[in-house]
């Protein structure tokens, strides 16, 4: 191959675009992809920042089928590497994985492929990379990269922390001459800096691009009933989408799965309490299912690429802005609108403090780093500007209001809340003083509402002189200025009843020294009569009239195809290159070849099918789900207007293209066949992810229990 080095003259351009092109199907890179492809294809280290569904695969597939030698990958779940692998199969890229769902003939197999330099990408988790077998069979093959994928797991108080990432600071000691690129899509730059430090990435090239995912529609609504409330968005909005829901509890993930099948939703829980065959079947099911609905705890969606998901929706508050933009970011992979939904209220603030405040695990400081996490969280459920801006301010990006969140569409006031929160504090004042009591939020609002309930009249609480001097606000008003208060850290919570307390900071609000800005919550719009049309985040939404049976022709097809073979719809191909499809109709293969998403190889095995199902109208398209494949020679195929070869070849060894789609392998001709390259491979190809558990974690590797917003959390059951 020609020279790597960028500086001498932009071969690696040439070659990545040609792979790009006809292993991928598109024109053209987008945003710091290229640049980021020349450093790492010509021998540089890389820390690449991209928000999820910018692309930051391609950063490390393409270099990787670029430099000599193999690719690995260190991905975190070994229940989502089949899907990988199968993806970059269906273009033609000979991809494996070596975890414990192999047995031992399939294991040899693939590490006979790799060190026959036979593969051009192989995906390990970091726990394997412990093991001294696998660091001898990688020092016997010729590695081209080492890419991290969802390097934020390195962060030791971070959100998905996970210990086997910090070993893998040895892989420069161990192979300093093959250069490493570490990817996420969630990193404050506290979280930045510990990755490089952590990854011995101080002296890598940095590639930070925007976080900004305009494609998702971010909406906080106060909680009140939050399953009614989560059911009208799907039945009102997202109608037979996929999506997730995130719930904090076991108990709440498999109520809130129950409560929507049983209002006719398709619906699944994930939790960690699960068995390991149940979880990977649940899994495997909402990858490969149109319009199913995950409900999880945090143990669900670290590496999901499903890009149709058109919902997110958290019915309890994440304890992190990292969390949930990691969370919401699995919404709208394929750049269609989207929705990220979270339900909050008084009692997440309370439930969040308190779990903070009995945290065992960290000492004083990883409290307050917490408290922070927590805090940056509530200033953005509790903003009156963008929340968009306050999302992207978070990450030290700048933004101007983006006129499609809920603060720009609907903004809510601002008011002027002193007198209030001083009346709330002078009633737990005198509570204490003159009581010797404490309480929850409840019983302060019914004194300042003068409500003589049991309890008020048992405690003789009707006698306080604050008793009665609220009734300019109503009682959700009231909770609402709880809430406020708890979270600008003027309130806070103690004990095992969560009783409220002052702070600090309250003297300043009852001396007159603060003022306190609240926010009102806008009122209620008037529920939307159904819809006659698809909603705005469908896939058909948009579409030419005269598209849209077409492209559900596409969609049938696909379905039954990715039924056939065993693997997700997005597989086959994404939403996206089915909508361009379905628009501009091409009548020949020619045609097809200049659609995104459609390369070299999928042309040749899906191109005769797809045209069948645009020119028989009528038929039924999951008829025959495979249609024709052709076969083409030497494994290149021929997409139209490329040229499969690069042309004369160099002294180390061969062009990108040889090295992609036509290297003289036992399996080149199976693959350009449609087989995929690791067709042959018999059992190595079979699915492995519902069997025993393994020693590299498919969830994560600690509780993610808590009990409902109502009851008191166990001790052991917290998730951290």
């Amino acid at each position: 191959m020609t020279s790597l080095d960028p500086a001498a003259g932009g071969p690696v351009t040439s070659d990545a675009l040609q792979v790009l092109h006809r292993v991928f199907g598109y024109d053209s890179f987008r945003g710091d992809q290229q640049e980021i492809i020349e450093h790492v294809a010509g021998g540089g280290d890389a820390l690449v920042l991209m928000p999820t569904g910018g692309g930051k695969s391609l950063c490390y597939q393409i270099p990787a089928l670029v430099r000599q030698g193999t690719g690995v990958v260190i991905s975190p779940l070994i229940a989502l590497m089949q899907d990988q692998v199968d993806a970059l199969r269906a273009v033609g890229v000979r991809a494996g994985f070596l975890n414990s769902t192999q047995d031992l003939d399939e294991r040899r197999l693939v590490e006979a492929e790799f060190l026959a330099g036979e593969l051009d990408l192989l995906y390990l988790a970091p726990e394997r990379l412990r093991v001294e077998s696998t660091l001898s069979l990688l020092d016997r093959g010729t590695i081209a990269l080492f890419a991290i994928d969802e390097a934020h797991c390195v962060a030791q108080w971070g959100h998905d922390f996970r210990p086997d990432y910090l070993a893998l600071s040895a892989l420069h000691e161990r192979w300093p001459a093959v250069p490493r690129i570490a990817l996420t899509a969630t990193a404050t730059r506290a979280t930045h800096t510990e990755i490089a430090s952590r990854l011995g990435l101080q002296d890598a090239r940095h590639f930070v691009a925007s976080f900004d995912r305009p494609n998702i529609q971010y909406r906080i609504v106060p909680k009140n009933e939050p399953k009614r409330q989560l059911l009208e968005l799907l039945r009102t909005e997202h109608p037979g989408d996929a999506g997730i829901v995130y719930c904090l509890s076991r108990a709440s993930v498999e109520k809130t799965a129950a409560f929507l099948v049983e209002k006719g939703i398709p619906a699944l829980p994930y939790h960690a309490g699960l068995d390991a065959a149940t979880r990977a079947a649940h899994q495997s099911r909402f990858l490969r299912e149109d319009g199913l609905v995950m409900v999880a705890t945090i143990a669900f969606g670290m590496g999901i690429d499903k890009p149709d998901v058109r919902f997110v929706a958290h019915l309890d508050l994440p304890k992190s802005v990292e969390g949930y933009y990691q969370e919401t970011g699995r919404a709208g992979r394929d750049g269609l609108p989207s929705t990220a939904w979270l339900a909050y209220g008084l009692q997440d603030v309370v439930q969040q403090r308190k779990m903070i405040n009995g945290n065992a695990e960290g000492d004083e400081a990883h409290r307050r780093r917490l408290t922070a996490h927590l805090e940056a969280m509530l200033a953005l459920c509790e903003t009156v500007e963008c929340r968009r801006v306050q999302l992207l301010n978070y990450f030290g990006q700048s933004g101007e209001p983006c006129g499609n969140c809920d603060t720009c569409l609907t903004p809510p006031a601002a008011w002027d809340g002193t007198v209030p929160a001083q009346k709330l504090l002078s009633t737990v004042v005198r509570l204490k003083r003159e009581r010797n009591q404490r309480f929850g939020a409840g019983q302060i609002i019914d004194i300042l509402l003068g409500k003589k309930t049991a309890k008020v009249i048992q405690f003789d609480h009707d006698a306080l002189s604050v008793f009665g001097i609220g009734t300019e606000l109503g009682e959700a008003e009231w909770r609402g200025v709880v809430r406020q208060l708890l979270a600008a850290g003027l309130l806070a919570v103690e004990g095992e009843y969560s009783t409220l307390v002052l702070t600090e900071a309250s003297g300043e609000v009852l001396r007159g020294e603060r003022k306190v800005m609240l926010r009102r919550d806008p009122e209620k719009p008037a529920r939307a009569a159904k819809a006659t049309k698809p909603a705005k985040g469908r896939p058909v939404a948009d579409l030419p009239e005269a598209a849209v049976p077409v492209f559900e022709r596409l969609r049938a097809w696909r379905a039954a195809t990715a039924r056939e073979q065993g693997v997700p719809a997005y597989v086959i191909f994404h939403d996206a290159t089915l909508r361009e499809i379905a628009t501009t109709a091409p009548a020949t293969l020619a045609e097809l070849g200049t659609v995104n998403g459609v390369g070299e190889n999928k042309l040749a095995k899906y191109g005769e099918a797809i045209l069948e199902v645009l020119a028989d109208g009528g038929a039924d398209p999951a008829a025959a789900p495979g249609g024709a494949e052709p076969a083409a020679p030497g494994g290149t195929g021929h997409r139209a207007g490329v040229t499969a070869t690069a042309g004369a070849v160099g002294a180390s060894g061969g062009t990108a293209e040889a090295r992609a789609g036509g290297r003289a392998t036992a399996r080149g001709a199976a693959t350009a066949a449609g087989a995929t390259t690791a067709g042959s491979r018999g059992a190595a190809g079979s699915r492995g992810a519902a069997g025993p558990a393994a020693p590299e974690a498919s969830g994560p590797l600690w509780p993610d229990d808590l009990a409902e917003p109502d009851h008191e959390p166990e001790p052991d059951d917290i998730d951290w």
